[in-house]
């Protein structure tokens, strides 16, 4: 498949290009060998870029390779993905009945809202409509690198949108092992379109840096021979370089205008070269037109604005008959001012020259009008839009139209900086707008946080009435979690509110009723997040009504309600009376958000079969949507929930694959939620050292400041000092985890149990009489929560403190009520520190029987450590006991088990990589390791293994399934 477009007219043989053809080669080679690359050919206008693209791309190097060659352009550089369409416009891809192409299939279908001249609407758009799209074109790239080695050539890339390069550079940091090669060619004097995404791609890793250098007199000489039949004097060759700067385009031209003039190549042409000079493209443009008719200078000032397109439309804006338009054309390509295989002008300098000589008034004339024309004809509104960027002035009325048009476009296909461009020409022209400060807001929400809330608070300061006020501070709420804005949102949120409630009276009309509900939510949402805000937030959470259910806003209000009600700790059964309705009322799909909370506070409750089902819905919402963010934290926090039942080895596969998910996303240093999660669980699994290294990696900053994120990554470090031996640093860790909920007012026992551990750290430095505060503290929050777990907890911290006979039976009391609960490994912990105490009593027969059962209980839990320190005390009481040891299974990393798991249950390399937003090799490589840990030599052994009777197995996310049939 070739599309190999001649992006140049110009005449000539390449010429002092060996080298850099030599490099292009070079990394060809290495992309067919499967080691992916980017080039950047850099230099100024007319060095020969072009050129060299196209030499490189008719050659042998890409001889057996899949070509994609598109051209960046000034005019179409504001619209969302138009690089992306430069590139794969030639595939067809939009085409009636494309849609069932193979390069089209599994996840590449996303790519179609950026591949499509106009997208459709069918949706609202929404910031999440980014990353779906990024993910689709990834996977079309991964298609067609299925069909062999891929090179991707984008030309006059400082003309590219954001939105495309955003994408390249994510193709880029994920395309290990790829048979890739991107080249992208660069003029170095011109201002890029998107500076920052340019210069992260040009900072990559992968980068290699082209920098073409002028010509030298020997390569002059080489470009005369094809012009002048005479010899070439080495002075005239040299003195063309040194007037023309090296520069391939200006020497050409000037060659061919001294051959016009009659001069010969020697050194009575001196003086004609420095007459000519290194202005000739302008000169020559202009001398062109003061020969020709009035309507040739028309039609190519046209063709110059309008860029490729049909001959009638040049005609109408350049206002000359069609006849007389093939005329013109003919001319400007006998002097080689258009290209000679399409409707354009052969280079970008010679489109300089030519709306040059129009003159600016001029020009901005005929760009209003040529923007007039694509609206009248019916073209796209972001193809309208791009000519009315380049429009000087306040925008005319039906230009803000088409610009209000052309910004849902772009934030239809997930280009959201375009759509903001489009919005800020209007915003100039309506600076008063509520609506346009609004929509400017959303489409800044993801890339310009910071700007979308000013735009927000001065909308807040427009808006004509509380009713119209109510949406816009939900908005800016939502867009100041990523921010840590939430102490002036929740201010906002809670005046607003106030204002509502006067205005809207105590029995409102359904829509007031239901527009307050949702400040309502907005309001939990944006104020449970933070410590400075949570206390505002439990206030006014108790003077709210428990809304019924039956509408969206009130299903989102009785998601964080579930939470707010859970972190009281009083009342487990309102908690999951609340869940339930948010997750089982009939209506519209419940938010990825209410999904989580709803998910988190059942396994406060013990409800962990809830739990999980919403957790895996809110896992297969994010691979459907391909949201990797909500996909991150929701696996992060079913790592949690599985960690705290026992199911240890499928807690560290979910834990594992999101920390490396984030590991390529940029993104990273704002999570925490999967290196703490992985962190707890390979304390449990004896590895404290590995722990401890994730730990002193997360950088996030403010990180005291978060309610729940915070408290987890405490407990983690305590946890990995106690296991390391630090048991004084261990429990000031604790101590500033106890103090820091006291500060939030989170009561609930069961959310880390900070007090227990305390506990159990003083009684095994035998300071037990210092822990009888924390102790008492305790168990009152758990006698009130009053669930299995919770009980459990509490007679295992005053088990632990008291001496004797008194201990024991409270450790007896424990081991019964984690017996009744979902926490397996605080069961088998129970059963260990309650063998301990008898075998200190002298009941060895007693004490072994405990210890037998914890052992076995924690190994199958996969807490190693716990079974191995078990059956340590079990041998030295004189029982008998294999050793611990991990099976073969166990020697898997959590990536691996997931990915064996998988592929065990029949789903193909592609569809472990769609659904774990990792790329093929990825796959590929941990399945090469768990065939080397496993000793096996064929996929279709994995089935037997995984599926031993030791091994916990618990259901597969139903997106696994779902998306099957659509590979």
């Amino acid at each position: 498949m070739l599309n190999r477009t001649d992006a140049s007219g110009l005449p000539g043989t390449l010429a002092g290009r060996a080298g850099e053809l030599a490099a292009l080669g070079g990394h060809a080679e290495a992309a067919r060998a499967g080691r992916s690359g980017l080039v950047v050919l850099s230099g100024p206008t007319g060095i020969g870029k072009t050129s060299l693209l196209r030499a490189f791309l008719d050659g042998d190097a890409c001889r057996t390779m899949t070509v994609l060659h598109g051209r960046c352009g000034e005019v179409e550089a504001g619209a969302g993905y138009s690089g992306v369409r430069a590139l794969f416009g030639g595939l067809g891809l939009t085409a009636e009945g494309a849609q069932d192409s193979p390069l089209l299939r599994g996840g590449a279908g996303r790519a179609l809202p950026a591949l499509m001249p106009c997208p459709a609407d069918e949706e609202p758009p929404t910031a999440a409509a980014v990353y779906p799209v990024l993910h689709g074109l990834y996977w079309l790239a991964v298609n067609l690198v299925a069909q062999g080695p891929l090179v991707l050539v984008l030309d006059d890339v400082h003309w590219c949108d954001e939105r495309s390069l955003r994408w390249i550079d994510f193709l880029l940091r994920r395309a290990d092992h790829l048979p890739l090669l991107v080249v992208l060619a660069q003029r170095t004097e011109a201002e890029p379109a998107a500076p920052a995404a340019l210069a992260d791609i040009t900072a990559g890793p992968r980068a290699s840096v082209i920098r073409l250098t002028p010509l030298t007199g020997p390569d002059v000489a080489q470009m005369a021979r094809q012009v002048f039949e005479a010899p070439i004097a080495p002075s005239f060759a040299e003195r063309a370089a040194a007037v023309c700067g090296g520069n391939p385009l200006t020497i050409a031209q000037l060659l061919s205008e001294l051959r016009s003039k009659g001069a010969r190549p020697d050194e009575t042409a001196i003086r004609a070269i420095a007459e000519v000079g290194q202005y000739v493209v302008a000169l020559s443009v202009r001398a062109l037109f003061d020969r020709q008719p009035d309507w040739v200078r028309e039609v190519a000032t046209a063709v110059a604005v309008l860029g490729e397109e049909d001959a009638e439309h040049i005609g109408a804006l350049a206002r000359v008959p069609a006849a007389r338009v093939e005329e013109a054309v003919a001319l400007l390509r006998r002097v080689e001012v258009m290209a000679p295989d399409r409707m354009d002008l052969a280079h970008d300098v010679v489109r300089s020259a030519v709306l040059e000589a129009a003159g600016p008034r001029a020009l901005a004339r005929l760009r209003a009008t040529a923007a007039q024309l694509l609206s009248d004809i019916g073209r796209p509104a972001e193809e309208v839009a791009s000519q009315l960027l380049l429009v000087d002035g306040t925008p005319e009325p039906w230009m803000r139209g088409v610009l209000r048009e052309a910004a849902a476009q772009a934030e239809h296909r997930g280009a959201p900086e375009a759509a903001a461009r489009y919005l800020h020409r209007v915003l100039e022209a309506e600076p008063q707008s509520v609506s346009v400060h609004v929509q400017l807001a959303k489409a800044l929400g993801e890339t310009n946080p910071v700007e979308s809330i000013r735009l927000l608070e001065h909308a807040l300061t427009l808006a004509p009435d509380v009713r119209t006020r109510a949406p816009i501070a939900v908005q800016l709420g939502m867009t100041s979690l990523t921010v840590q804005r939430s102490p002036a949102a929740v201010r906002v949120l809670g005046a607003v509110l106030d204002e509502l409630d006067q205005e809207i009276g105590p029995e409102p009309e359904p829509r007031d009723a239901e527009l307050r509900t949702l400040v309502e939510s907005a309001l939990l949402i944006t104020g449970s997040d933070e410590k400075a805000t949570i206390g505002t937030v439990r206030e006014r959470f108790a003077r709210m009504t428990e809304p019924v259910g039956d509408t969206p806003a009130q299903r989102q209000m009785l998601a964080m309600m579930t939470v707010l009600s859970a972190m009281e700790g009083r009342s487990p059964e309102r908690t999951v009376r609340q869940a339930r309705r948010a997750l089982h009322t009939p209506g519209p799909a419940l938010g990825n958000w209410s999904l989580l909370t709803s998910a988190f506070a059942l396994s406060l409750a013990d409800e962990v079969e809830d739990s999980l089902r919403a957790l895996d819905r809110s896992l297969r919402h994010g691979q459907e949507n391909a949201a990797v963010w909500s996909y991150v934290i929701t696996l992060s926090t079913r790592a949690l929930v599985l960690y705290g039942i026992g199911a240890i080895p499928d807690a560290l596969a979910d834990a594992q694959t999101a920390v490396e998910i984030i590991g390529e996303e940029q993104w990273s240093a704002n999570v925490t939620m999967p290196q703490t999660s992985l962190a707890l669980i390979l304390i449990e699994r004896g590895e404290p050292e590995r722990a401890e290294e994730l730990l002193a990696a997360v950088t996030r900053p403010n990180l005291d400041g978060f309610v729940l994120e915070y408290h987890y990554y405490l407990l983690a470090r305590a946890r990995a000092r106690w296991a390391l031996g630090d048991a004084d640093t261990a429990l000031r860790l604790l101590l500033d985890c106890g103090a820091s909920l006291e500060e939030t007012g989170f009561a609930n026992p069961a959310f880390v149990p900070w007090w227990v551990e305390a506990a159990c750290v003083l009684a095994a430095e035998k300071r037990p009489g210092q822990a009888r505060d924390v102790v008492d503290h305790g168990t009152e929050l758990a006698r009130r929560w009053d669930t299995p777990r919770a009980l459990g907890l509490a007679a295992v911290a005053r088990g632990v403190t008291s001496p004797g006979e008194a201990g024991i039976d409270l450790l007896t009391e424990a081991v019964g009520h984690l017996a009744g609960s979902p926490a397996r490994t605080e069961h088998a912990r129970a059963e260990l520190l309650l063998g301990g105490a008898l075998l200190d009593a002298g009941l060895t027969r007693d004490a072994r029987e405990r210890l037998r059962t914890a052992a076995d209980l924690a190994q199958g839990c996969g807490a190693l450590a716990l079974a191995r320190d078990a059956r340590r005390r079990l041998v030295s009481a004189g029982g008998r006991m294999r050793e611990i040891t991990a099976s073969p299974i166990d020697l898997l990393t959590g990536t691996e088990r997931k990915v064996a798991k998988l592929a065990a249950r029949g789903a193909g390399n592609r569809e472990i990589a769609e659904s774990l937003f990792v790329t093929v090799r990825t796959v590929e490589m941990h399945l090469t390791s768990v065939y080397r840990k496993l000793s096996l030599t064929q996929r279709a052994e994995l089935a037997s293994v995984m599926s031993a009777p030791d091994i916990p197995d618990p259901q597969a996310p139903a997106w696994v399934h779902a998306s099957r049939g659509r590979r």
